[in-house]
Parts: structure tokens; C-alpha cells; sequence
């Protein structure tokens, strides 16, 4: 008997034969071996370390109070290390008081080796290629305005030691911060430097906009086997003085109380909270408008700078997003402001530092807010941390890489599927006894709790393994 078909029958006969090929063609592809190591290239994310991370020599611990050195350069009763350094360094909200025993010295470096910490900065290069990471940033490069010649021999300086220097942070002038009418005539430097960065080869520029960081609230913590967190509270109590400057420094027991020889030390302090520090009059108490005027006109006269340089600026979120720091209100301690900001000029030379941990601080879920601006290419630089939030904005610790509320996971895959190919810097490292007994204090300037460079290959190893899982899986 004759057998008549259907053209819609043979349709459904094609697109059978088509899909058994694909599923045969799927099945033949996910049985063939994966090329292993998966590398970082062109088009994926690279881990950065800073050109410090290598082994720059780590500060002593404050002395206890009372036994502050006496004599030019010690920090003297009521004052800290790196006070009056500007906005990045001063008046923080503890440390742990120091054990009865002193920590041992650092050992001798052994004969015929590299001086390590203390010695040859080339062997800081090393120890950084050592742990696979081959990108450089925060690069030194002087003060502004930033030259050619001075950015290329900070490239060319980076490449003969088989690195890449790829990032780079500008100090924005107070009297652009602040709105000053002399800002014009800084904002010339500001634009010749990023004119410079993009000549001598410097992709990145990162920057902060705030008129004040509250870094009074951190404070030290114990963390898991008695390694080093760093905590903030916008509650915790302080000890100021009679210019509303925090003493320094200030010893705190394993629950954040004040101890009483710090108490004894400073007997005419009152106690203030860190919400209710007043303004500095140096930088004033600013409103958000005012801020968010201050960068719009910054952004303006920038971004065009930067998208001709072929240079893309990554500006930092405000950490810690405390709601007010020191009087003035921050416009990039929320969700809203970091999509606020990147509205004001839309370029993709406008970009921010996404930071995971900032986000969990603000209550935010990290990994949809990379995708977000990362979707919309704004993502210029990362920061790769984790923190546990006690209470958003206001009471957090910063923890190791690993046991956080952050899905370190999630963030990267949502930055691999969106084709981020900058930096990602697996940074603020936890304490550990091996740096603490290496190098005095053992700890990450500006950050009581935090550790040195075998906390940092920790880091590394974390990050990388979730790099190369996240490539492997999309």
C-alpha cells in the first residue's frame, strides 16, 4: 500500500533529524576534556593585587597609651599613626588591646636571598607573580598634575618586572569636593592628569567624592580561630577631645568595650558616639544636593577628558555608607546614588568600583547589582569582599572571603556573563597569627583587624577558584 506524507509531517521529520544532531553534537562537547588551567585573557576578569600587596613593610601596632613615643615623628598622647594625612588616614575606632607578650621580630632574612619585606621592592613584585596574578593597581605615580613621562615609566617600570600596571588612583582636589570657586584652576590638573593616564598608557582611573569618611567607626574584632576582623558601628562609642578629634589610640576588649587603661589615659576625653561626631571645620557639614551638585559639574568637565584619553574613571562607593559622616550625607552610600550617578554623564567612561561588600553593607543583594550595572558596562573596576551585616548601613564586620552573607559565587558569574574584562581586587584581607608574627602589627593600614600577605594569597586562591568556576560554567 502507497504511503502519502504530509508536508507537515515532513517538516516534524527535519526538525527531528536537526535536534538529534544538536543533542549528539551537546553530548560530544560535554564528554570532550575541559582545557585546564582556565587562564584569565583579554576578555575575562583579571585579579589584581596593588603595588604594595607584595610586601610592603606593615605598621606597628599603636602603642598603648601611655607609652607613646616622646621624641619627633612618635604619635604622642591624643594623636594616631597617619593623623592629619587627609581623608584616607587618621582617627579610627580601636584595635584590640595588645597581648602581655610582644610579638617576636621579624626573622633575619637568610643568606643569599632576597631581603623580603624589608628589602629589594623587586622582590615585592615577585611574591605578587608568585601567586599567578600578573595586573597591577593603585600604581604610584606622584603627585598631580599627573605627566606622560611620569605614567609611563610607572607602566614601563611595572613591565620590566613582568607586570601590568592597569589602574590608577587620583586624589580629586578638596576645592572640587567641596564646591570652592577656586575649583576651576584645580580641575585643569585634574583633567591633564587623566589626559596623561590615557598617553602613557594607564586604562583606569579611580577616585573617591566625599566630604567626609567616617573611618572612626572601625574597630577590631576576633574572628574565627582569633584572626582579625574589621567591624563598624555608627553606635560605637568614642573618646574625643577638645576639637572633637578621636584620641588615639583607643584599646577595646573582645566585645568592643573601651578598656579602663585606655580610660586612665585619657581622663579630660568625653565619650561621643559615632553618629554624632560633629563636622570638621575644614570640610564643613554638606547636604546631599550640594554634593550632588559638586560632582555633576566635576563629571561634566571629566568625562569628555576621559572618553577622548580612551582613560575610564571608576568612582569609589562611600565606605562605610553610614546615612551621615560627620554632618555631611553621602551620595554614594546607596543603591539609588551609585544609578543616580552614572545618569549624570551616560558614557561608559563613567563608571563606579563595584564593591560586593558595600553593597551587602547597604542591604542590597550583590549579585543583582552586578548585574545591573554591569549589563549596562559600568562596571569599571571591582572590589571582591565579603562582610556579615548586622543591621544595613549602620552595623557590619568584614570577614574572610568565605564565610560572608555575600554569594561570592553569584557576583562573578554575573560579572563573567556580562563580559567584565577590568580588575577585580580580592582586597581587605583578614589578620593571621603568620603575618602578625612576621611583620610588626601584621595589619592592613587603615583597617584595625586587618592582615598582610598571607591573608591576601588566601585571597588570591579564593578568588581565582571562583573565577576559573565561574568561566568553566557559562
Amino acid at each position: 500500500m502507497a504511503t502519502r506524507f504530509s508536508r507537515r509531517q515532513m517538516m516534524q521529520g527535519a526538525s527531528g533529524v536537526v535536534l538529534a544532531q544538536s543533542l549528539a553534537e551537546a553530548a560530544v562537547a560535554a564528554s570532550a576534556p575541559r582545557r585546564w588551567p582556565i587562564e584569565e585573557g583579554p576578555n575575562t576578569p583579571k585579579i589584581c593585587l596593588s603595588a604594595g600587596d607584595g610586601g610592603r613593610p606593615l605598621p606597628a601596632p599603636p602603642q598603648p597609651p601611655g607609652r607613646e613615643a616622646a621624641g619627633p615623628g612618635g604619635p604622642g598622647p591624643g594623636r594616631g599613626p597617619g593623623q592629619g594625612r587627609g581623608r584616607m588616614m587618621g582617627q579610627y575606632g580601636g584595635f584590640l588591646a595588645p597581648s602581655a607578650q610582644p610579638a617576636p621580630p621579624a626573622p633575619a632574612p637568610e643568606s643569599g636571598r632576597r631581603p623580603g619585606f624589608f628589602g629589594d621592592p623587586s622582590a615585592g613584585y615577585q611574591r605578587i607573580r608568585q601567586l599567578g596574578v600578573s595586573h597591577l593597581i593603585y600604581v604610584g605615580i606622584g603627585g598631580t598634575p599627573w605627566t606622560v613621562e611620569a605614567v609611563t615609566r610607572a607602566v614601563q617600570s611595572a613591565k620590566e618586572h613582568g607586570l601590568v600596571a592597569y589602574h590608577a588612583m587620583i586624589n580629586i582636589p578638596n576645592s572640587i569636593i567641596y564646591g570652592r570657586e577656586d575649583r576651576g584652576k584645580d580641575m585643569e590638573s585634574v583633567i591633564a592628569s587623566i589626559e596623561a593616564a590615557g598617553k602613557g598608557g594607564m586604562p583606569i582611573v579611580e577616585y573617591n567624592f566625599y566630604a567626609h569618611r567616617v573611618i572612626e567607626g572601625y574597630y577590631e574584632t576576633v574572628g574565627r580561630a582569633r584572626a582579625g576582623y574589621t567591624a563598624f558601628d555608627y553606635e560605637l562609642e568614642l573618646l574625643v577631645d577638645e576639637n572633637n578629634l578621636v584620641v588615639q589610640p583607643i584599646y577595646r576588649d573582645e566585645n568592643g568595650r573601651i578598656t579602663p587603661e585606655t580610660l586612665a589615659a585619657f581622663p579630660n576625653a568625653r565619650k561621643v558616639k559615632v553618629k554624632d561626631l560633629p563636622a570638621l571645620p575644614r570640610e564643613g557639614a554638606r547636604t546631599l544636593e550640594e554634593m550632588w551638585a559638586n560632582i555633576t559639574w566635576f563629571l561634566k568637565a571629566a568625562v569628555p577628558a576621559a572618553e577622548k584619553a580612551g582613560v575610564k574613571l571608576a568612582l569609589h562607593p562611600n565606605d562605610p555608607p553610614a546615612p551621615i559622616s560627620r554632618g555631611s550625607q553621602q551620595i554614594m552610600g546607596s543603591l539609588a546614588g551609585w544609578k543616580r550617578l552614572i545618569s549624570i554623564v551616560n558614557s561608559p567612561a563613567n563608571g563606579i568600583t563595584y564593591d560586593c561588600g558595600v553593597t551587602r553593607e547597604m542591604g542590597e543583594d550583590p549579585v543583582a547589582v552586578a548585574e545591573y550595572f554591569g549589563s549596562r558596562k559600568r562596571i569599571n573596576h571591582v572590589h571582591y569582599r565579603n562582610v556579615i551585616v548586622e543591621k544595613p548601613y549602620e552595623k557590619y564586620q568584614e570577614v574572610f572571603v568565605d564565610n560572608g552573607m555575600v554569594d561570592m559565587f553569584g557576583v562573578m558569574r554575573a560579572l563573567v556573563r556580562n563580559g567584565y574584562n577590568h580588575m577585580i581586587y580580592p582586597e581587605h584581607q583578614r589578620a593571621l597569627d603568620y603575618d602578625r608574627e612576621r611583620a610588626p602589627g601584621g595589619r592592613l593600614p587603615g583597617y584595625p583587624g586587618g592582615g598582610g600577605y598571607t591573608g591576601l594569597a588566601y585571597n588570591v586562591a579564593y578568588t581565582r577558584a571562583m573565577l576559573q568556576a565561574a568561566l568553566a560554567s557559562l
